[in-house]
């Protein structure tokens, strides 16, 4: 059985779509559910190759409880972050899901994450997709 890959993004979908890319170029034997806050988020994700994708907080917290993994930027998990598009059902129920979480931290929107400075995005995102990888095969 497929086990399900929930990549959660804001905004334009911009880390969304790169890390959807990268997954593919894995050849993960993984669904990937994009699950945009917004309709453009989602339409990025979709479009690289998500297998099915949906918007909102509602399919957030639905989609949550199903999946077995949840990729995206740390501000998924702090309530009013990413300009506000990660309302605080959307961090609670990304918190509380039990899929394990693989978060990429980004410095924006009011948040700092120490040590990240001067990490390039594609260093993180390569990062995240490895330890997919490797929680993938041992899960």
């Amino acid at each position: 059985m497929k086990k399900t890959v929930m990549i959660v993004d804001a905004q334009g979908g911009g880390l969304g779509k790169q890390l959807i890319s990268r997954i593919r170029r894995e050849n993960l034997d993984a669904e990937i559910l994009a699950v945009g806050t917004n309709s453009s988020a989602s339409a990025a994700m979709l479009k690289a190759g998500a297998d099915r994708a949906a918007t909102g907080e509602n399919a957030v917290v639905v989609c949550a409880g199903k999946a077995d993994y949840i990729v995206g930027p740390a501000g998924i998990v702090i309530a009013d972050s990413m300009l506000g598009e990660i309302t605080p059902k959307i961090a609670q129920a990304i918190g509380q899901s039990s899929a394990v979480r693989i978060l990429i931290p980004f410095n924006n929107c009011d948040n700092y994450i120490a040590g990240t400075d001067g990490i390039p995005t594609g260093d993180l995102i390569n990062d995240a997709v490895a330890h997919l990888k490797q929680v993938f095969g041992g899960r």
